[in-house]
């Protein structure tokens, strides 16, 4: 039998700042959620099941929250589940709601990801001793500054490129009005002049820490059929992961990215990645990672991602657009941040993002990854439905 369809029907998202003090953590989920319902002109009750994600419960301390955030989400007596896939749990989530469309379990499901940064310390939480090596690194970027390195060695990337991706994607957010950092007097020299923190990622070359809830709503051909504004159908959705250290392990490329990427280009018909899809939502953390991905992802050759950062092709104008909404290094409530990703991408296809809108963007792929380059989830969602 046939996969269903997966279409999404409604999207929401939270205006993501440092600290929202103003609602607990259920008060900003059910914001996202109650938004994305709108979106969708659905109510509570049309909804058949939530999927929910977040990073490692010890960043707010609260432990399973999902069990106190059902009322919230009108989930008391209806199914719900719990995604963790680090990072990329964002996206894992919505690929988790999305199969039990994709499987006729449900009809309609809602699925939303969060982070609450302000009631947590995410830099010494991720500082973790690492066995058998000495404890020096601080949060994620003294983990990931070596991979970039390697890069550098690996490609012959001048030391420039981050501080291009990082001015980019600075503008771009100043286009999105839920993005977290408006930094309206952004310049390419504040950004080479910010102080460096893990080399060579510099300050204005990494994610802030944010507050914030993505929502989206799926359904299947039939609940599409019923809603009036156009939707996004999913082409292909896949979830792939590794071990943190193995012998042999790619930590500039990994294998688990490649084959999740491959995966998903088979299921949508994908023969060409850089001519056959419109624009990239990527999960660059820090910004070295978009030419790393660029490379891993098939939209360039290894060792060559880097250049489609320098010539322009990612621009929001580009050839390429990667990450027009600002991307993570403008936005980034951890737990949310790959499923901010993946409705951008619907967004786009829709032709519902605004300023950052890629004119005749058709196909958008959205990508997230977690943990120590192990965990990889992507969507490519389109502007028409899959034939089968």
């Amino acid at each position: 039998m046939s996969k269903e369809p997966v279409a999404v029907v409604g999207i929401g998202q939270t205006k993501h700042v440092a600290a929202r003090r103003d609602v607990s953590i259920a008060g900003l989920v059910r914001e996202a959620a109650r938004r994305a319902l709108d979106d969708a002109e659905l109510e509570w009750a049309d909804v058949d099941a939530v999927v929910i994600g977040k990073a490692p419960d010890f960043f707010e301390g609260v432990m399973m929250p999902e069990l106190y955030l059902a009322d919230a989400l009108g989930a008391v007596g209806k199914p719900m589940l719990r995604v963790h896939t680090a990072g990329s749990v964002g996206g894992s989530t919505a690929l988790v709601a999305a199969n039990l469309v994709a499987a006729r379990v449900h009809s309609t499901v809602l699925t939303l990801a969060f982070e609450k940064q302000s009631e947590s310390n995410a830099m010494w939480g991720l500082s973790l001793p690492i066995p058998f090596q000495q404890p020096l690194l601080a949060g994620a970027g003294g983990f990931f500054a070596p991979h970039v390195r390697a890069y550098m060695r690996r490609s012959g990337a001048p030391d420039t490129v981050g501080s291009l991706v990082a001015y980019k994607d600075r503008r771009n957010a100043l286009k999105n009005p839920y993005a977290h950092l408006h930094e309206h007097d952004i310049t390419l020299e504040k950004v080479q002049a910010s102080p460096m923190l893990w080399d060579p990622i510099r300050y204005s070359e990494t994610c802030p820490s944010s507050d914030g809830a993505c929502a989206m709503v799926l359904t299947d051909r039939a609940g599409a059929a019923r809603c009036a504004k156009p939707p996004a159908w999913m082409l292909g959705g896949a979830m792939r992961s590794e071990p943190t250290l193995f012998a042999g392990k790619d930590a500039v490329s990994p294998q688990a990215g490649k084959d999740c990427a491959a995966d998903v280009y088979r299921q949508a018909g994908i023969a060409d990645p850089r001519r056959d899809i419109d624009a990239v939502e990527m999960y660059v953390p820090f910004s070295w990672y978009e030419p790393m991905w660029l490379e891993n992802l098939g939209f360039a050759e290894e060792g060559g991602g880097w250049k489609l950062t320098e010539s322009g092709v990612t621009e929001l104008d580009g050839d390429l657009p990667v990450n027009m909404s600002g991307g993570v290094l403008s936005t980034n409530p951890i737990g949310a941040s790959g499923m901010i990703r993946f409705a951008e991408a619907a967004l786009q296809v829709r032709g519902q993002a605004g300023e950052h809108q890629v004119d005749g963007a058709r196909k958008v792929l959205g990508h997230a990854y977690g943990g120590g380059s192990q965990f990889f989830s992507m969507w490519l969602v389109g502007a028409t439905a899959p034939d089968n």
